[in-house]
């Protein structure tokens, strides 16, 4: 749905050469063009106008002096640097132009007709005056010569084995003879010059020859390929033209035909069969075909014609015309008119061989002219629900108009198609905001019409309904009428004669205000032109415009785009600068009218790097910028290169969509971006964009969006259209929807587009509970409010699915406290109360079954009760229906069961019905229930339902003869603290509650809360025996007073607790128990030297009396620990030691294995480190695969042997993995167990102080002090810093080495695991525990 626009117009008029232009060939890499007359050769250049060579064929004798010569081709060398130039006469001449020496290679006596250069310039292909080609190579050595008729068909000739020949075939009603007819050959075109036709493949493999054949008179096309060996003739086809043109790409011929009643542009396939075709807007006889002309890229073919006389007197014309194909179909896109006398008769045109869409043309008068086309969609601007997403596609002298808000319609169908009087070549909408969908046609008579939509008197014969339209339809489109038409009236009216495409880039920028652009023929300058409509006497539909200002501009304009927000025009000139045009707003005042240059927020002028094809004006943070897109994808943000893979873009009010050749739809909010993050975006295509990123198919390109809607309308290479709904657009509008309070439009939106309904509520909490009845009002469906239920779920979308592009203040974070889907149903629920209660019932419902715990007794309840209501209401509800509704909500057998918990019977025989259970097993159930006393009845509801902490409530109520059941029902279910609530402490029941809740406990092992259940209870002998086994010694020595036992039952009790107690190191706590209640204080004070408390044991021997113990027990004690403790010092401090050192080897030995890993590969995995000096460097492979097999036979092990693999993990075996965590380990437990020695240190000093030992006192305290001071000082050495810090970050910089950082490397593959990470953490020892005795010192 595109339209060729014309960008740039190049003229060269009058140039001054002597004789008469006869044809033209281009020179790409210095860009002038070669004209060939009857005097000689002509070289110039387009941009300057000037003639830089001239070279004289006459004077050296190739071309005669009367005039009468003729140049048949000329074909710009590159290789050779000079110009090979072919004369009717038969020379070929090779012309050097930097030293203007001629030198003719070669002669054809019968003269030469045809000269063709193959693509690659390798060869060369003569047709000659006796109907034979020759074929050379580039250095003009004869390769064959052929005759140019041939005979045989060729060596593609078709093979038939009988079933396929004519005459097995049916023939209808032509009848058996149609099979045995001869074909009759049509002599050729009265207007054919019989001269051969060559054109070559764009890949030089096969070229076609069209010759008229001297035996039928009948045009004939041949096929040869590059060895000149004949490969297809074409089939007969009446009436073929002379003109003959091979797609670049290959597939097909292009020839014309004349029929009976038209002319036809017709397609051979190689093979010489017809392939397609399309019909030229004229009548038979009416034109001839000149030429036909495909554009490097094969997009283009251009027609050249001619009017054939047909009156005397007539104006004859000559027309260029450019057709291209989409979907199957041949749009006519740009007509030339030319006249066929004076200056302005073509002479020859051909296309540019490096840039696809530009045209040169020569004229008879020595006027050159080059036009520059590109691709471009016609739509309208509007950004308001009123404009109808219009885009006009140019078809010959019809505008087809498909309307996007209300049809999709593919081409080459349309909503709508205007009907003109001439060939139409551009195509404007309106600018103005309000009125974007009027627009105006320019056609190739330089004539505007236009077209306003609105109310029209009269049905408008010119516009004509296409797709939309048929019998029985009801047309709801609203369509535009002619209101009418302008002739443009030139100053000089000569200009029209010799460039009929004068102007360009035609724009509607005002209501009567046209905006054109007309490019200098004699300096490189452009011109602006206002056109405004002259006022008109007469309500004639004909009207005139004239141009009431012009602006010349310096450089050629050759991009226009006006905005229709700020009425701000930018102009991009040939070499990408960007002005910015200033303008009148008010045709009556005097117009101000200036170009200066558009700058940058930075107030440096804006420049493109390269030239861009399409451009657009848009807001980016508050700054208007200009985009552009160049013909290589390359797109810009003012003068910065933001991307090089866009293949289409489009401003559609503050949003910004691309498509990419990465077959993706990128969609940015221009409102709050800056130029960085889009540019981030638009660079980084390897990160997901959320909402902002989408694919579609291969090679879409943007059509159109529609305005205030959520369709973006995208076309495939073939034409085809696809509507996709991208997830930005559908988002944002969405979002104005529910600012806007539009709850309905919104809902259809995100219903129709899978859109989760939580975003309904999640965009502004607070608004939409604020207005929930406006909401339920709005939506008016009960479905559509139960589907809204149903896809509530806590989830803040916001935050997760839909987050916004940018943070929005008005959204506010949900209420801790409320749940939010319990908020919106109870919200909705009350407003669907006070509404219609009746018409919302089953949305009511809804609500209180898609809370967080649903309420689904409430919900029976309220069934129950419909069907208890006996006068019907209007839009009510029945009970049955309700409850069918429910039980798609709810699994049957769950609400059976809520039923049942309900005690209602009526309304549990209501859900069984509904359900698919059968009667024969819930109705003996229910009569049996409903026989038994309540309270038994609930109980049994409640077991069955497991409802078990209410059934023995009701159970509790039944009388004493259930408390059998009820008991084994709790100690069944273990519900012994719920069963205790339920009797008086007091009471029978409540003991025997507590005796099994205490028994249960004692089976747990769990024998201190036993014991106080027990005692709790008044069961003091099996509290004794609980607090007993749990060695609470106060407690059972309690219940014992509490048991009135003897003192001898006393001090056996006594005896056997401070047995246990010495088993749990309290020897303290035994002590105390034996001299109390067994008075044996000997005993006592033994247990405590044991337990090393010096201090109690010399206070029971003072108590009682007896210093003779301190001589026989308390001395030896004190002597013997004394030296345990020197020796476990002497013990720790040479493990330490030996440990230490071994650490500093295992650290050695890794960093050495480190630089050897440098030369080598790095190993991977933990494991791979070099462990001791006799272990070999094992390679990571080696390593990872014998550690992975032992860790999955780990994993399959018992808990015990996992354990003992973890103790295995870290082995102070040297050469083990993880030697060095084993050795930081050990050293950190000695360290930790020194340092709570200092109480028990501390302790024995002061005793052996008091009893005269002071050597040995200060022996201990020095042992003691030696090994602290060697732990501290060692600890930095151990845990140093390095090791602290896990692995080195790869360090990189200037500094930085291959080998620094590969070592960096190796030792974060060799990390420390993380749960191995506190070792790493160094033990704290504490200075100001004291433990010295300073008596010693």
């Amino acid at each position: 749905m595109r339209n060729l626009k014309l960008l740039r117009t190049l003229e060269f008029r009058d140039i001054q050469a002597p004789g008469k232009p006869q044809c033209f060939s281009l020179r790409a890499e210095q860009r002038t063009v070669l004209i060939g007359s009857d005097h000689g050769l002509i070289e110039i250049d387009p941009v300057t106008r000037e003639v830089k060579n001239e070279i004289s064929l006459v004077a050296e004798g190739f071309l005669p002096e009367d005039g009468s010569g003729c140049i048949v081709g000329i074909q710009d060398l590159l290789d050779q640097e000079s110009v090979c130039v072919a004369t009717a006469s038969g020379d070929v001449i090779l012309c050097n132009l930097s030293t203007c020496q001629l030198e003719c290679v070669g002669s054809v006596a019968s003269g030469i007709s045809i000269m063709s250069w193959s693509p690659d310039q390798e060869l060369v292909l003569l047709a000659t005056g006796q109907q034979t080609l020759i074929m050379m190579t580039k250095d003009f050595e004869p390769i064959m010569e052929q005759k140019i008729h041939q005979d045989d068909f060729g060596e593609s000739k078709f093979i038939t084995v009988g079933w396929g020949r004519k005459e097995t075939q049916f023939h209808g009603s032509e009848g058996r003879q149609a099979a045995f007819q001869v074909q009759m050959y049509e002599l050729a075109l009265p207007w054919d010059d019989h001269r051969p036709q060559v054109t070559w493949r764009g890949d030089g493999q096969f070229f076609a020859v069209s010759v008229v054949c001297p035996e039928t008179g009948a045009r004939k096309v041949r096929v040869w390929n590059r060895e000149f060996a004949l490969q297809s003739t074409s089939e007969p086809v009446a009436g073929l033209g002379p003109a003959l043109a091979w797609k670049p790409s290959g597939s097909l011929i292009a020839s014309t035909q004349e029929k009976p009643s038209q002319q036809d542009i017709v397609f051979f396939e190689k093979n010489g069969l017809l392939h397609g075709h399309f019909t030229l807007p004229f009548l038979k006889d009416e034109v001839k075909v000149n030429g036909l002309f495909w554009n490097a890229d094969s997009t283009v073919l251009a027609v050249w014609l001619e009017d054939l006389q047909r009156e005397e007197n007539c104006t004859l014309k000559t027309y260029v015309q450019l057709w291209t194909v989409g979907n199957y179909h041949w749009y006519l896109k740009q007509s030339l008119p030319f006249s066929t006398c004076g200056k302005s008769k073509l002479v020859s045109l051909m296309w540019d061989l490096v840039t696809p869409y530009r045209l040169h043309v020569l004229c008879q008068g020595w006027h050159y002219l080059c036009y520059d086309w590109h691709w471009t969609t016609d739509r309208s601007s509007g950004d308001n629900s009123s404009d109808m997403a219009n885009v006009a596609v140019i078809d010959g002298s019809r505008v087809l108009v498909t309307v996007f808000r209300q049809s999709v319609v593919p081409p080459p169908m349309c909503t709508y198609r205007l009907l003109l009087p001439h060939p139409v070549n551009q195509v404007m909408f309106s600018a103005h905001p309000q009125k974007s969908n009027d627009l105006a046609v320019l056609d190739a008579s330089n004539q505007i019409s236009v077209y306003k939509c609105g109310d029209s008197p009269s049905v408008d014969p010119t516009v004509k309904l296409g797709a939309v339209g048929g019998n029985g339809f009801k047309v709801s489109l609203g369509t535009p009428h002619l209101e009418k038409r302008y002739k443009i009236q030139f100053e000089n009216g000569e200009d029209q004669e010799v460039n009929p495409l004068k102007l360009s880039l035609l724009t509607w920028i005002q209501e009567d205000v046209f905006l054109a652009v007309s490019h200098s023929h004699s300096s490189p300058q452009s011109v602006i032109h206002h056109l405004t409509v002259m006022p008109s006497v007469t309500d004639d539909e004909h009207g005139q415009l004239s141009i009431s200002s012009s602006v010349a501009v310096d450089g050629v304009i050759i991009s226009l785009c006006c905005s229709s927000k700020t009425k701000s025009v930018a102009l991009q000139l040939a070499g990408g600068q960007i002005l910015k045009y200033l303008w009148a707003a008010h045709p009556a005042e005097s117009p101000s009218l200036a170009v200066e240059p558009w700058k940058n927020p930075s107030g440096f002028p804006v420049r493109f790097p390269y030239p861009c094809t399409q451009t657009e004006l848009a807001m980016i943070g508050g700054e208007e910028c200009v985009l552009g897109l160049t013909d290589r994808c390359r797109f810009f943000i003012s003068d910065t290169e933001v991307a090089s893979n866009i293949t289409s873009f489009a401003v559609y009010g503050e949003f910004l969509l691309l498509t990419t050749h990465s077959h993706t739809c990128l969609c940015f909010c221009l409102r709050d971006a800056s130029f960085n993050t889009l540019h981030a975006g638009l660079s980084n295509n390897h990160v997901s964009k959320g909402e902002s990123l989408r694919k579609v198919e291969r090679g879409s390109r943007i059509v159109t969006v529609v305005p205030q809607d959520t369709k973006l309308i995208l076309q495939m290479p073939r034409g085809n259209l696809e509507v996709v709904h991208h997830r930005a657009l559908v988002l944002a509008q969405i979002r104005k929807w529910l600012d806007k309070l539009m709850f309905k439009e919104a809902f259809e939106c995100m219903r129709k587009l899978r859109i989760n309904l939580n975003l309904i509520h999640d965009h502004n909490p607070k608004v939409f509970l604020e207005n929930v009845e406006t909401f339920i009002r709005q939506i008016d469906s009960v479905n559509h409010i139960n589907l809204f239920f149903t896809e509530l779920k806590e989830e803040d979308v916001t935050k997760t699915m839909y987050p916004p592009p940018v943070t929005s203040t008005a959204q506010l974070s949900k209420d801790p406290d409320g749940k939010k889907v319990d908020l919106i149903c109870d919200a909705l629920r009350a407003a669907m109360e006070s509404i219609n209660p009746h018409k919302y019932c089953l949305s009511i419902l809804t609500s209180h079954v898609k809370k967080t715990t649903p309420e689904l007794e409430i919900v029976l309840q309220k069934v129950h009760e419909l069907q208890g209501s006996a006068s019907p209401v209007p839009d009510a509800v029945s009970a049955e229906e309700a409850l069918k509704y429910l039980l798609l909500l709810v699994d049957v057998n769950e609400l059976y069961d809520h039923s049942l918990g309900t005690y209602d019977f009526d309304l549990v025989l209501m859900v069984a019905e509904k359900s698919q259970k059968d009667p024969k097993e819930y109705l003996p159930f229910l009569n049996t229930l409903k026989k038994m006393e309540t309270n038994y009845q609930r109980f049994t509801i409640d077991k069955y339902l497991k409802r078990y902490e209410k059934a023995i409530g009701h159970l509790s109520k039944c009388g004493p003869e259930y408390f059998p059941e009820c008991l084994n029902l709790i100690k069944d279910k273990n519900l012994y603290k719920e069963a205790l609530k339920l009797f008086p402490s007091d009471s029978q029941q409540y003991k025997e509650i507590s005796i099994a809740y205490g028994e249960h406990l004692t089976q747990e092992h769990l024998y201190e809360p036993a014991g106080l259940v027990f005692a709790r209870c008044g069961a003091h002998e099996k509290a004794l025996s609980a607090f007993l086994a749990s060695g609470s010694w106060q407690q059972a020595l309690c219940m014992a007073a509490q048991l009135n036992w003897t003192k001898d039952q006393l001090a056996g009790l006594s005896r056997t607790l401070a047995g246990k107690l010495v088993e749990q190191r309290k020897h303290g706590d035994a002590a105390t128990v034996l001299e109390q209640y067994a008075q044996d204080y000997e005993e006592a004070v033994l247990l405590l030297l044991e337990g090393a408390a010096w201090e109690e044991a010399l206070r029971l021997v003072y108590k009682y009396n007896r210093p003779d113990i301190i001589e026989t027990n308390v001395k030896p004690s004190i002597l013997e620990a004394q030296k345990n403790y020197v020796a476990l010092l002497e013990s720790q401090t040479a493990t330490f030691c030996r440990h230490k050192q071994r650490l500093s080897v295992v650290r050695e030995l890794k960093e050495q294995a480190q630089q050897v890993n440098l030369d080598d590969e790095v190993p991977q995995g933990q494991e791979s480190d070099l462990f001791s000096e006799t272990s070999s460097v094992l390679s990571g492979s080696d390593m990872s695969s014998r550690y992975s097999h032992s860790n999955s036979r780990i994993s399959a092990r018992s808990s015990k042997n996992r354990r003992k693999a973890e103790r295995k993990k870290h082995s102070l075996k040297e050469g083990s993995p993880l030697e060095d965590l084993a050795l930081l380990e050990a050293l950190n437990e000695i360290v930790q167990s020194t340092e709570k020695l200092k109480d028990e240190v501390y302790q024995i000093l002061k005793v052996l102080f008091l009893f005269e030992f002071d050597e040995q006192g200060r022996e201990l305290q020095k042992a003691f002090e030696d090994t602290l001071q060697l732990m501290e000082r060692s600890l930095p050495e151990i845990w140093t810093v390095t090791h602290q810090q896990n692995s080195a970050t790869t360090v990189l910089g200037p500094s930085a080495t291959a080998n620094s950082i590969m070592a960096a490397y190796q030792q974060q593959k060799t990390a420390v695991p993380v749960l191995d990470a506190e070792l790493l953490i160094p033990p704290k020892i504490n200075r100001r525990t004291p433990w010295k005795l300073s008596l010693l010192e």
